[in-house]
């Protein structure tokens, strides 16, 4: 891996190295949604979820689209979202056989 191929991926892990980022990624998971649906699925005040949102998408992690008043957010990669389940995968407790 080169240097810059290095930097590019430590902004792209930056990105979604947040616990809100990594819960807005995986309610998109299923497809696009609307910045009121990705609210009402996190919990979470408007003003913050909203800075996650365009904090992911000036990373090129997401995109959006605005229909009228609303705006929709996609993952524009979905590479992210193998990335991830790898780290979920690493995070999970390993199971322990019994003897």
């Amino acid at each position: 891996m080169d240097k810059e191929l290095a930097i590019h991926a430590a902004k792209v892990l930056k990105a979604v190295a947040h616990p809100l980022r990594l819960l807005i990624v995986e309610v998109l998971q299923d497809g696009e949604r609307s910045v009121g649906q990705i609210i009402d699925a996190l919990g979470e005040r408007q003003a913050i979820t909203s800075q996650q949102l365009n904090l992911m998408k000036d990373k090129g992690v997401l995109a959006s689209r605005r229909d009228g008043a609303k705006v929709y957010y996609r993952i524009q990669n979905l590479n992210v979202i193998r990335v991830l389940g790898c780290v979920y995968d690493h995070c999970e407790p390993k199971k322990r056989a019994k003897p």
